[in-house]
Parts: structure tokens; sequence; C-alpha cells
């Protein structure tokens, strides 16, 4: 299969990721830090926001239908029109009376696209690169979308607060900075609608197939895997402790002292938290994925799921001395984002090595989104939690629901070989020539 001739992929993937990750960010993500300016209260920001992980969870389950209806191409320029239109009718809802149920109501829709948007867009791009273009554009898909990350994250919470601070009117705000997203998702539509190649592959389900049937037994065929349950309980609990806190960082960074959090402003959370911490996020997976194709995952997985986990303690710290220091603030939080970044490597390779076989594609759709469950059920109640025992006492219990992982860390069976790089035979071949004639 070739792509449309004379169009190179440097055209429309970094494009297509980066518009792959915005909306994931800005509806699990950002809201929190918008809500949270507006004052909603932190039980409501984690219980609804953690209802919008939602699309992503159960995704594999309308996949087939992408297949079955349209092209690839077609499904990823009208997702991305539908999350355009989605952003415009959130920035034009931050005024109504009844704003966060409505916002909340048009961010679900953004969720369920995004995830329609992401079945196609991996798809699309298999059929839209030649096998060697793949492997070669991996780095770059990754690389754009964690600049979409801190494009979220951190230069929109930054504009965000300073439009509140120079309007003096945070919903003016946030009204402004999702007309910038919809504007941007409104060119990104344009240009993948011109730019993006029509691959002859790229078509809907042949009428006599079922790919009904085929997703039904390949969905059956997950769940005959071998250890099926220790698998399912590594990915289940290896970001509990993570998921409760992920949605309370943000919030705790920006409530007042009064209430145990920092008092940072939006601004500054968008620096610190959103820039910083992202960019360590980024460093922490670049060498993780460097250390295990060296030492391969089963050496380092204990490293690694200590690396994502002990960094939690530092909230529990920050809790304690509330320091007010901007710098010393931004360090820790580099360094619990960077040990995440790190040790999260290994769950990726870990859903990589079970999905290996005939539906690897499929199975770790399946994984992902066994992930995402395990991320929203605890997410949605990490709230309550915080609001009943306070922060100091919430980040110990963080602490303390990441052990779980650690026992499931010493049940699963990996191969002791899967990610490490391997020799080619001629390099084999000439170490044993010299070892021979040093005998």
């Amino acid at each position: 299969m070739q792509a449309t001739p004379n169009r190179t992929p440097w055209l429309w993937v970094p494009s297509l990721y980066f518009g792959q990750a915005i909306p994931y960010w800005t509806v699990l993500t950002l809201s929190v830090i918008m809500y949270k300016d507006m004052g909603i209260a932190n039980s409501d920001i984690t219980y609804y926001t953690s209802l919008l992980y939602l699309p992503w969870v159960i995704k594999p389950l309308w996949s087939p239908l992408v297949d079955m209806f349209g092209t690839k191409r077609r499904w990823t320029v009208l997702m991305q029109l539908v999350v355009s239109v989605g952003f415009v009718l959130t920035a034009l809802a931050m005024h109504l009376p009844n704003y966060f149920a409505v916002t909340l109501a048009v961010l679900w829709v953004i969720a369920f696209s995004s995830a329609t948007h992401d079945i196609a867009a991996d798809g699309f791009y298999m059929l839209g690169l030649r096998q060697h273009e793949q492997a070669a554009f991996v780095g770059v898909r990754s690389t754009f979308f964690r600049l979409a990350s801190i494009t979220a994250q951190g230069a929109l919470v930054y504009l965000a607060g300073s439009l509140a601070t120079s309007l003096g009117d945070v919903h003016r705000a946030w009204t402004i900075v999702f007309f910038v997203v919809a504007a941007l998702f409104g060119v990104l539509c344009t240009w993948h609608q011109l730019v993006m190649p029509k691959p002859a592959a790229d078509h809907a389900a042949p009428a006599g197939a079922n790919p009904m049937r085929d997703f039904i037994d390949t969905f059956v065929s997950f769940f005959k895997k071998r250890d099926i349950w220790l698998i399912l309980g590594f990915i289940l609990t290896f970001r509990l402790g993570e998921s409760q806190l992920l949605k309370l960082v943000s919030p705790f960074l920006m409530d007042p002292l009064a209430k145990g959090g920092l008092g940072m402003s939006t601004k500054e959370v968008g620096i610190a938290y959103g820039t910083i911490g992202v960019m360590s996020l980024t460093l922490g997976g670049l060498a993780g994925g460097y250390l295990i194709s060296r030492w391969g995952l089963k050496r380092c997985l204990w490293l690694m799921v200590f690396a994502v986990h002990l960094p939690d303690l530092v909230f529990v710290y920050l809790s304690h001395a509330q320091p007010q220091n901007f710098y010393l603030v931004s360090s820790f939080l580099a360094l619990e984002q960077f040990g995440y970044g790190f040790g999260f490597t290994a769950m990726m390779l870990y859903m990589i090595m079970i999905s290996e076989g005939e539906h690897k594609t499929a199975h770790y759709a399946i994984c992902t989104g066994l992930m995402a469950l395990g991320m929203m059920v605890p997410g949605m109640y990490s709230g309550d939690i915080q609001e009943h025992i306070g922060y100091k006492h919430f980040f110990v219990w963080v602490c303390i629901s990441t052990i779980p992982a650690f026992i499931m860390a010493a049940l699963v069976k990996i191969d002791p070989l899967f990610g490490k790089k391997q020799e080619e035979p001629a390099a084999r071949h000439e170490k044993l020539a010299v070892k021979d004639s040093q005998q």
C-alpha cells in the first residue's frame, strides 16, 4: 500500500498527534484547573471530571463501527470538526447560570469525539505510512503528543491566569481560552482535509465481512489469556495511587494556605506543573525507554515501580511544610513527574508484551481501556476522601494506595528478554569468534 505520492508524512503526522492530544488533556486536566478557578468543590471536580474518562474506557466497544462505516481519514477530519464545535459551545456556556452542568455535558461529547478520533487516527497512521515510516515516526508522534500536553496544561493555563488578572473575570478569561482552542481545531480540521493522503487501503469493511463477530472473538480471546487475573490486577492497580493524586494536584497547588494548599496562582500552576512538570515527565519517559532497551523489562520492573510511587512522598512533605518558594515547589513537581514518566514506561511495555499475537492492536486497545478504568473509578472519589481527611492525610493515603501495585509487581510474569534490544546475528557471531580466539 502506498500513501499519496509526493506528500511527506511531515505535513500531517505531527499535526495529527498534536491534535489528538489537545482534547485529551483539555478534558481531563485543563477542566480540573478551570473548575477550581471558578470555585467548584474538590469533591465535585474529581467526581465529574473523572467520569470524563469513560469514553476512553469503553472506546474498544465501538471501534468496529469506525471500520464498518466510512474511511479512517473521513472519521479523523469529522471528529476534529466536532471537537472544534464542542469547544465553541463550551466557551459560550461559561456565563450561563448552570454553566457547570452544561460545560460538563459538552466536555463529555468532546471526550467521546476525541476517543473516536484516537481510533480513526491510529488506524489511519498504519494505513497512510509504509511499515518503515511507521517506525520512523513513532518518536515524532510521542514528541508532538507531549508538546500538546505542554500547550494544554502550560500555555493555556498561563493564558487563562493572565486574562483573569487583566480582565478581572475568571469566566470571561476561560471563555477566551476555549475560543482559542476551538479556532486551533478549526485550523487543524481544514489543514488535514487538505494534506492528509488518501491511501487505497483506507475504506469501509466489505459488505460481506462481519467485523462485529470478529471483534467479539478478539475480545473473548483477550480474557482467555494465561494468567489473565494477574494481568488485570497489574493493569488496574499500577496507577491506583496516581489516579487519586492526579486529580488533586492542581487543586492542592491552588488552594489557599488556610485550606492546606500552597496558594499558587493559575499562571504559576501553568508554569510549574503544566510546563516544567510535563518536560520532566517527557525526559523521564525517554530515560525509562532507554533503560528498558538496555536491560529488558523484567530487570527494570522493580526499579520502575519504585520510581512511579516513591516520589509521591514529595506531596506528603509539601502538604506539611507548605513552602512558598516557587522554585522549590517546581523542583519537587519536576522530581515527581520525572519518576512517574520514568516508571510508567514499564506499564506501556507490559501492555505491549501481553498484547503480542494475532490481535495485538485490538488487545492493546483493551489494555488501554482497562488502564483508563483504573484511573477513572478511584479518581471519582478522591475529592471526597481529600475533603474528609485534608490534604496532609490524603497524600499519606495516596502513598498507602500504591501498595497493591508492589504486590502485583511481585506476582506478574515477564519474559526476561522482552523490551531488551537484541544483538544482530553478525554481532553475536563476532563476539563468539573473539571469545573462542581468547580461549
